[in-house]
């Protein structure tokens, strides 16, 4: 971690030498001495990182330079900040004057920052003659730790397979199902008991996801509680998946309804229903206590499953409903074994030269599922080798001794350790979101360029580099997938566990990384350099980051934090104020010279100011779910922005869906030549600039999303995707119903090869025929296209499509016919809204990978779709508000599906 600090300044030093000589003068050779020697320090740090744990003496030594590599950041971005306001824009004798006046300030400036670096070197010069002293002890030569001196490997993308892991849970599964299943009317409380780590919610997930368990169940909802939960949230969650799964709108005032009203809505819907509801890791006896007469208890059959690791909550649950307890043990020795081998050997058997390495490391694991899965996922990266596995056993052999939960704490520290210098900083940095939230992929990335922590390559953008470590937290099993992308591919979110969580938050606070505050709790170190704000202010001068977190209950008060705070930074990098209820941006934002990431998603913000472009570092920009309608010219000047996301609402009517995005100024494509992601932007014109062809200038962009096309736009923009050779993902909208999207031109080659999702909203009257040459695409939705001729003939010979969704109007037709050998990989078809169709046929060897099927709104479609009986890999099949004669005749088709659903108006008709 220290080592990150060390690369990151050392990196900066070098580039303020080049670039301050005038200001630096003689002065210079302390800030080279300070450079020099941090980077002499760096293949020390990462030797030293490991080793620290076990020499207090040592600790102490790497928190010293620690330190002072963030105070020489700290001197040095004061510094630049006051530069920025010595640059002169006045003419004349205003000129001369202001000129004068800032040569003065020079001169105080290089006085200061002299005694600054003055005072550093001295502190330098002590913990250099200390690291020599370490040298002799330890040996430690200037060579790259052997964590970062491997090639990593990234086999199999190990918790990508999550579902197909999951060990010892037969018996424990068997006795909970047996127990759901029990006729009885009435409430039942089950709770499942057990320390963190044993595995409480992959149980209960995998029973709550069973299709033989949901269909006894008319309702099904599944709420992660937490231990800072707020019971209005509980509840309102707990509405909206009700009605959610049901295909009705949630109650207009939801927003608006107290605890009670809730609390007698979910009532009402329960009524005289059969509903299964878990409520995943329950800390407090009051959050049951509050919420149990919200659940019917007479004619109606009610299951709740608690999950928490307090034996009296669970009890008390149970002993008032009649319930039942289960007490999660640890796996058993073969299952403790199979797990084991899954994750240290993915694809392969255990080596006979480790089999008993092996068993000494599972028998200190003691058949805590976390702590052999992290184990596990830490010895898949030392590709087999007797010596590190033979060091790693020995030192789980001095760690495990004394209490439980304090060894389960030592093995995390030993994977921690274990990371690659540049991964530390990035995975201490998870401890800044709360429990239980859902880590974005793309949110992560742009904080970590942000923060500085991802190295740049030769051949890779800082994106790519990004993705990669990500890769190695999943495959060390430190994090885990929420959510993977449309086509199933690729992680788009994921989970840190409770206990991991934990344990980086208290490595964090030691590192002073990063800190917290909320209700009755305020950690005040010396100099924080990262927070995340729930209510209340701190000492922020040194701030590099802020995140605001929960604004669940708004008050006047949340505005004076936010000022305040702001008020007293002026070297922040990341700002995060999604979700925050404000309306407009405070002018102190547009002083945070140094910031390079701004989210204000899901904000009211309506207007972006002129001063926007004082943010000339800038590279992220997220207004993805605000109000804003038009950026000014001034953001021009951003010439390093990446991403600009802007949230494209759809407006939608019984015949039409229009999609609302941003005006732009029309020189976007000489400026802006940095961007990699531009989604939600109109496609106005002015002067005879049009955006579609500046787009074309915008040769990094790996997203791109269009609004408001017009039909003579097309040809420019297809010329304008030529030039677009890294491009993945293609959103296009038109601006309005009746427009057409004409992007049908024959040009010399659009050869896109990284395309992998398309998605047209608008009519079209025809599909482009080089859509059928995009080899790589894995994703295409089209909607509102009222096509009048089947566009499946050449779409099933892409070979890498495994989404398809056509809706809303997009065809006209009366039969879709999804021929013999054609969609080899779809894996998910969507069919909605199409007026005008009557039958879908499937010939034999069609689709032969279609795992889910869903047909809502097809109000002619009487019939089941024909040959439906061939597609022998459907899971999961969903018809919804199909025409009045459609009563899913000849089921026998669908005997191979585990779970089939046909709604109507909220209402599950094959219950």
């Amino acid at each position: 971690m220290a080592e990150s600090a060390a690369s990151f300044l050392f990196n900066q030093l070098t580039l303020f030498l080049q670039q301050e000589q005038e200001l630096l003068g003689g002065i210079g050779d302390n800030a080279v001495y300070i450079r020099d020697e941090l980077g002499q320090m760096r293949a020390f740090l990462r030797a030293a990182d490991e080793k620290e744990e076990t020499d207090p003496q040592l600790k102490e030594w790497v928190k010293k330079v620690r330190e002072i590599t963030y105070d020489t950041e700290d001197v040095l971005e004061r510094y630049m900040l006051k530069l920025a306001h010595l640059h002169c824009d006045a003419d004349g004798y205003k000129r001369y004057v202001k000129k004068m006046c800032a040569s003065v300030k020079k001169v105080i400036l290089r006085h200061q920052i002299a005694s600054e670096f003055r005072k550093i070197k001295l502190r330098m010069e002590n913990v250099a003659t200390t690291q020599l002293r370490f040298k002799d002890i330890y040996g430690f030569k200037n060579q790259e730790s052997s964590s970062s001196s491997k090639t990593y490997d990234t086999r199999g993308d190990a918790l990508l397979l999550e579902e197909e892991e999951v060990v010892g849970i037969e018996e424990p599964k068997k006795q909970l199902v047996e127990w759901l299943k029990q006729t009885d009317d009435g409430l039942m409380v089950i709770s499942v008991v057990g320390m963190g780590g044993l595995g409480k919610t992959t149980l209960v997930k995998k029973i709550y996801d069973d299709s033989s368990v949901k269909s006894n169940f008319d309702c099904h909802v599944w709420v992660t509680v937490s231990e800072n939960i707020d019971l209005d949230r509980l509840l309102r969650d707990m509405i909206n998946q009700l009605v959610s799964e049901a295909k009705l709108q949630p109650p207009e005032n939801l927003e608006a309804m107290n605890g009670d009203g809730m609390k007698e809505y979910v009532y009402k819907f329960l009524k005289d229903k059969t509903y299964m509801i878990v409520l995943d890791d329950v800390w407090k006896v009051h959050v049951w206590e509050s919420i149990r007469y919200s659940f019917p208890r007479n004619n109606a059959r009610g299951r709740i499953i608690i999950t928490t690791r307090l034996y009296n909550i669970g009890n008390a649950a149970c002993i008032e409903t009649g319930g039942h307890l289960y007490n999660l043990a640890p796996l058993n020795a073969e299952n403790s074994e199979k797990l084991f081998y899954r994750k240290a050997f993915p694809g392969n058997s255990c080596p006979s030269y480790l089999n008993e390495i092996s068993k000494s490391i599972l028998k200190r694991c003691e058949g805590l599922p976390l702590a052999i899965v992290v184990i596990g996922g830490l010895l898949a990266t030392k590709n087999n080798n007797f010596e590190d596995w033979k060091i790693l056993e020995r030192t789980i052999g001095l760690e495990l001794e004394g209490d439980y939960l304090k060894r389960l704490n030592k093995l995390l520290s030993l994977s921690y350790y274990d990371l690659p210098y540049y991964l530390k900083a990035c995975f201490l940095y998870l401890s800044i979101f709360p429990e239980d939230y859902l880590l974005e992929k793309w949110e992560l990335i742009r904080i970590w360029i942000a923060e500085g922590f991802v190295e740049p390559k030769d051949g890779k953008t800082r994106e790519e580099i990004a993705e990669t470590y990500l890769s190695e937290l999943l495959n060390r099993s430190l994090i885990g997938v929420a959510e993977t992308s449309l086509d199933g591919t690729t992680p788009e979110s994921f989970r840190i566990h409770d206990i991991l969580r934990e344990y980086i938050i208290s490595k964090s606070r030691e590192q002073n990384l990063f800190t917290g505050t909320s209700e009755g709790e305020m950690i005040r170190p010396d100099k924080i350099r990262r927070m995340a704000i729930h209510k209340g202010t701190d000492n922020v001068k040194y701030l590099r980051s802020l995140f605001w977190l929960d604004f669940s209950e708004y008050s006047e008060s949340v505005v004076l934090v936010f000022h305040e705070v702001l008020g007293h930074c002026r070297i922040l990098k990341v700002l995060s104020l999604r979700n925050a209820p404000i309306d407009s941006i405070p002018n102190d934002v547009f002083k945070q010279y140094h910031l390079k990431y701004l989210d204000l998603s899901g904000t009211n913000i309506s207007v972006i100011p002129k001063s926007i472009g004082n943010l000339q570092i800038l590279e992220t920009l997220n207004l993805d779910r605000s109000k804003v309608t038009e950026f000014p010219v001034e953001i021009l000047k951003l010439r390093k922005l990446r991403h600009i996301l802007v949230g494209t609402s759809y407006s939608t009517n019984p015949v039409s869906v229009v999609a609302q995005g941003c005006k732009a100024p029309y020189e976007i494509g000489s400026y802006l030549t940095s961007l990699q992601t531009l989604r939600g932007i109109d496609a106005d014109e002015e002067d005879g600039i049009k955006i579609v062809q500046q787009v074309g200038k915008l040769t990094q962009l790996r997203s791109l999303g269009i609004t408001k096309l017009r039909r003579e736009d097309g040809r420019d923009l297809c010329l304008s995707l030529v030039n677009l050779t890294n491009l993945r993902e293609l959103d296009i909208s038109s601006i309005n119903e009746d427009e057409v999207i004409d992007l049908d031109h024959s040009l010399s080659s659009l050869p896109l090869p990284f395309l992998r999702m398309i998605c047209l909203c608008g009519r079209l009257e025809k599909l482009p025929r080089w859509a059928y040459s995009l080899h790589g695409l894995a994703v295409l939705g089209l909607w509102g296209s009222r096509l009048k001729e089947d566009p499946l003939e050449h779409l099933g010979d892409l070979p890498n499509l495994v989404r398809l969704e056509i809706a809303i109007f997009a065809y006209e037709g009366e039969e879709l016919i999804f021929k013999s050998r054609k969609f080899q990989k779809l894996e998910t078809l969507c069919l909605g809204k199409l007026r005008g169709l009557r039958c879908v046929r499937v010939e034999k060897d069609s689709m032969p990978r279609l795992a889910r099927l869903d047909l809502w709104d097809c109000e002619r479609m009487e019939e089941l779709p024909e040959g439906i009986e061939h597609l022998i890999n459907l899971q999961h099949v969903e018809f919804v508000n199909m025409s009045e004669k459609f009563n899913g005749g000849h089921m026998w088709k669908l005997a191979h599906v585990p779970r089939v659903e046909i709604w109507e108006k909220g209402v599950i008709l094959n219950k």
